[in-house]
């Protein structure tokens, strides 16, 4: 007799597949939707799971391509069958919720920051000078 065993999947099974999702804003830099913070909430039941996510901006070009591509990519997990991708409004975004490697990656190095300076810093003085 053969028997064939189903391993279930679990929230730390979806949660490893979302960090391979990234916001097309974010990709460039290898940020997950897990590490920016956009994962509210994650429920397995059985063969269905369901997921509740914040956006950074109710304004996000990429609302739906997240929805879909989060949908999707936790679809091929083995066994599951439905998933719903919900965005959540009862939160709001804020940069405490990203992780440190996160920060980390999205930080502009000093030597990017220092002409954005220099330019802000002359419009500044020259604004001034006309006033």
């Amino acid at each position: 007799m053969n028997e064939t065993t189903t391993v279930g999947v679990g929230h730390d099974d979806v949660i490893a597949v979302l960090q391979r999702c990234y916001d097309p804003c974010c990709k460039e830099r290898q940020v997950s939707v897990v590490d920016m913070g956009l994962v509210e909430r994650v429920n397995v039941d059985g063969q269905r799971v369901a997921i509740d996510i914040i956006l950074t901006t109710g304004w996000c070009p990429f609302a739906l391509h997240l929805l879909q591509m989060m949908e999707e990519a936790v679809k091929m997990l083995p066994g599951i069958e439905q998933v719903q991708v919900n965005i959540t409004w009862d939160t709001p975004w804020s940069p405490e919720r990203m992780s440190a490697q996160a920060r980390e990656r999205l930080r502009l190095p000093l030597e990017q920051l220092l002409p954005l300076r220099e330019v802000r810093l002359h419009r500044t003085q020259k604004d001034e000078a006309h006033d």
